[in-house]
């Protein structure tokens, strides 16, 4: 049986709803089903202002404010009801939110999560407190670190004076406590790029205490601080109908998730502050086939990335 749904009527089926208000056309993404859910757990606020950050997350930015208890709990039952497989708390900052722990238990209840963190807030409490609930837990808990580079030097531009220091000592608590964190880098830094700058990096965390180093690269995408720290998208970087491969549903994560955030859902969480990327106010209605006209769309095909761990 196909895993396709048209969010159309059989002999009607409904159009692609772009991901952006932009002219430009797009090809279409069929939509498979709802694998992988995100939840923008504390929205765009956040405790630094990466120079980087796709979304603009911060202190002062409450575009997308925290999620509260009734809605995080209504979009896991409506996450259960539609099979969902995989689960993600992003922000913003998560670790901000003081219902964190509480949200993390119920989660664990219904699949495997990861959550994206700057681990400035991870003290031994609370990473101790991470390993018992991970320990409860048919499923597993992963903890995604941010950070990018293998010095303070290359680190703190980017993320802030001090910053390199102490997501080490947030990472080293989670270690500790027994969990093995993921180190998420985005390339901001071209030896990074390739494999032997990766390579490099794996054994830099070796060095510095983490014996079986974990670690996810991503692609900067030109969005929010990142296009004006290193130029925005050219227009005629974009997808056109055609440009996508054979099963490409099955590869690009927006075929089978959505972000959820306090003000609706979206494809993506790296599209959450994108004009016309809002797609409804409940999960069913998201569902359906997308119209990929952003050029952070070609960014993931042409590099083959996904956001998952």
């Amino acid at each position: 049986m196909s895993r396709k749904a048209t969010g159309g009527s059989p002999t009607e089926p409904a159009k692609p709803r772009p991901v952006s208000s932009h002219k430009h056309r797009g090809p279409a993404l069929d939509f498979i089903g709802l694998d992988v859910l995100w939840l923008q757990i504390t929205g765009t606020v956040c405790n630094i202002a990466c120079r980087h950050c796709f979304i603009t997350c911060g202190p002062k930015n409450f575009n997308h404010p925290f999620m509260d208890r009734d809605q995080v709990l209504t979009t896991l039952e409506a996450a259960k009801d539609s099979g969902v497989k995989e689960y993600y708390f992003t922000g913003g900052e998560p670790f901000m939110h003081p219902d964190l722990l509480f949200f993390i238990e119920r989660t664990l209840e219904q699949g495997p999560l990861s959550i994206l963190t700057n681990a400035l807030l991870i003290d031994t409490i609370t990473a101790g407190r991470l390993f018992e609930l991970s320990q409860a837990s048919e499923y597993s808990l992963d903890i995604r670190v941010s950070l990018d580079g293998t010095t303070a030097e290359e680190n703190d531009p980017i993320r802030g004076k001090g910053t390199f220091q102490e997501i080490l000592v947030g990472a080293a608590n989670l270690l500790r406590a027994g969990l093995n964190p993921v180190f998420t880098v985005t390339t901001v830094h071209a030896q990074y790029e390739g494999g032997d700058g990766r390579t490099l990096f794996m054994e830099e965390l070796r060095q510095r205490g983490f014996p079986r180093p974990r670690v996810k690269f991503i692609p900067p995408f030109h969005l929010g601080r990142e296009a004006q720290r290193s130029g925005e998208y050219e227009e005629s970087f974009r997808l056109s109908p055609g440009d996508l491969f054979p099963g490409e549903e099955e590869v690009l994560q927006c075929g089978s998730c959505r972000t959820v955030t306090a003000n609706g859902v979206y494809p993506c969480p790296i599209l959450i502050e994108e004009d016309g990327a809002r797609m409804a106010g409940s999960l069913e209605a998201s569902f359906g086939s997308i119209e990929l006209n952003h050029p952070a769309c070609a960014t993931c095909h042409v590099e083959g990335f996904s956001c998952r761990t």
